[in-house]
C-alpha cells in the first residue's frame, strides 16, 4: 500500500486491489448466532416467568374500585322454569335477576334484546338440576353462566353482575 506525497491520502487504486476477509464460521457462531440465541433465550424466560405479563396485559381495573363505583341496575322480569330431574316430581325455579350495566346509555340496549336474553336464560335454566344449585358455589357458577350469557346477548354493552333480587325453589 502507498500514500500519496502530497496530501497524505492512500492510492484508491490500491485499496480495491486489497484482498477482503471473510467471517469464519467461528466469528459467525460467535458474533451473530450467540447473541441471538441468548436475546431469545432472555426472552423466553422473562415470558415463561410472568415477567413480561405486565407489558404485554395491561393490569385490569383494580375490583375494589370497580366495586365502589355502582353501575346501572336494570331488573329482568321474573323467570319461572321447571328443573331437569330425573324422576316424575316437579321442581321449579323462581328467580328475579337484576343487571348492573356499565352505562347508563346500555338500558335501551337491553331493553332492545330482552326476549333474547330471556330466552337464553331459560334454556340455560331448563338444563339445571337441583344439585347445581346447591351451595354457594352453585349460585357462584349459576351467576357465572348468566352473566356470560347476557353480555353474550347484548354485546357491545357490558353488563357487570347478575344479582338475584329473588331465588326460589320448590
Amino acid at each position: 500500500m502507498t500514500v500519496n506525497a502530497t496530501d497524505g491520502a492512500l492510492d484508491n487504486v490500491e485499496i480495491e486491489s486489497l484482498p477482503r476477509k471473510k467471517m469464519s464460521g467461528k466469528k459467525l457462531v460467535l458474533f451473530v448466532v450467540l447473541p441471538l440465541l441468548v436475546l431469545g433465550g432472555g426472552g423466553a424466560g422473562l415470558y415463561v416467568s410472568g415477567v413480561l405479563d405486565r407489558f404485554l396485559h395491561p393490569p385490569a381495573p383494580d375490583p375494589a374500585v370497580v366495586a365502589a363505583t355502582p353501575g346501572h341496575f336494570f331488573d329482568l322480569p321474573n323467570i319461572i322454569v321447571n328443573l331437569n330431574t330425573e324422576d316424575r316430581r316437579q321442581t321449579f325455579l323462581k328467580i328475579s335477576p337484576t343487571l348492573e350495566l356499565e352505562k347508563a346509555e346500555d338500558v335501551a340496549l337491553v331493553e332492545r334484546v330482552m326476549p333474547r336474553i330471556v330466552d337464553n336464560f331459560q334454556m340455560y335454566l331448563r338444563e339445571l338440576t337441583l344439585q347445581d344449585l346447591e351451595g354457594s358455589a352453585g349460585l357462584a357458577r349459576l351467576r357465572e353462566e348468566l352473566l356470560i350469557r347476557v353480555n353474550a346477548a347484548v354485546h357491545p354493552a357490558h353488563v357487570r353482575e347478575v344479582l338475584f333480587r329473588e331465588m326460589i325453589v320448590n
